[in-house]
């Protein structure tokens, strides 16, 4: 769904729910029928807050990408991250799992054990980034940055911590294959934040609270992707505290097709990586051996 934008947006988006099974729903404001990219972000999913009750917990059983890489983000709780290269690592709130699938990885994500014993509440993000076509291939990864290790603007209300990519001259060490930006955004009520024109293309999408954009008339409350205008100025202003999600960078080196879990500059990549999931050629999760099947055949997307 979407509504019709102001001056400086162009436009804003309600995300869809889906539900994942066992109850665990999530907020998917990427891709969406009227929008399919921001930058070289591909696919945008807010899940929770959910709370486990003990004994329950998270589980994305093992399942393939290509051509992107994946950003967790956490707020609250820890998921458990494992994949066919052999990296196994906890994500806890204000760290970032990034995993580059390139040619084809697999992974996991899970409650970890201590969490699925006493229950806990989990809330965060994940955006997949579509890879410019030159590294599409590239060997797949892993990369853990931990909360220290990232960035921080803080000051007259605003406490800012740079994500992936670069924003006001600063850097984040997670890596990055195109020019881009996301950072985790509060704001406290009544505090203003400029979001500079340096990137082509940016959005915020609400997570907490409400926010202005000044001069527009209108508030946006939680559960809004707002996306700017190239070039527009934006100055947001917070209608008690907010917390946003800011994203955004160059429109990538064409239109990108994505079927599933797998994303790709050349639809016959797509359906290669389908025959070879069916077929099981991809590498496994060492420990584990839950296989999901193919979803129904669909013709792959353009973004």
């Amino acid at each position: 769904m979407t509504i019709r934008p102001a001056a400086a947006i162009e436009q804003i988006l309600l995300p869809s729910v889906r539900d994942l099974g066992d109850g665990f729903q999530v907020r998917r404001a990427l891709p969406s029928a009227q929008r399919r990219m921001v930058g070289p972000f591909i696919f945008l999913d807010s899940f929770g807050p959910v709370a486990f009750r003990a004994g329950e917990g998270l589980d994305s059983r093992p399942h393939p990408h290509i051509g992107l890489s994946t950003l967790t983000y956490l707020i609250e709780g820890d998921i458990l991250h494992r994949d066919s290269e052999g990296h196994v690592q906890a994500i806890r709130p204000g760290e970032v799992n990034l995993m580059t699938a390139g040619r084809g990885i697999v992974h996991s994500e899970r409650s970890t054990d201590a969490t699925r014993a006493s229950g806990a509440t989990v809330f965060g993000f994940q955006s997949w980034i579509a890879l410019p076509a030159a590294h599409e291939e590239t060997d797949p990864g892993f990369q853990h940055v931990t909360a220290e290790s990232l960035p921080r603007i803080e000051g007259e209300g605003i406490d800012l911590r740079l994500l992936a990519g670069s924003l006001h001259g600063r850097r984040a060490p997670t890596r990055a294959f195109s020019d881009l930006f996301n950072a985790d955004l509060l704001l406290a009520d009544g505090a203003r934040y400029r979001i500079d024109a340096e990137h082509a293309e940016r959005a915020a999408y609400v997570v907490e609270g409400a926010v202005e954009v000044v001069p527009e008339a209108g508030v946006f409350p939680k559960d809004r992707l707002i996306v700017f205008k190239p070039g527009a100025e934006i100055v947001l202003r917070a209608v008690g505290a907010a917390r946003l999600m800011l994203l955004g960078g160059e429109p990538l080196d064409g239109k990108r097709h994505i079927h599933w879990n797998f994303v790709s500059s050349r639809r016959d990549r797509i359906e290669q990586a389908a025959r070879d999931w069916q077929e099981r050629r991809f590498p496994g999760v060492p420990g584990e051996t839950e296989f999901i099947p193919l979803p129904g055949a669909s013709p792959a997307r353009a973004a």
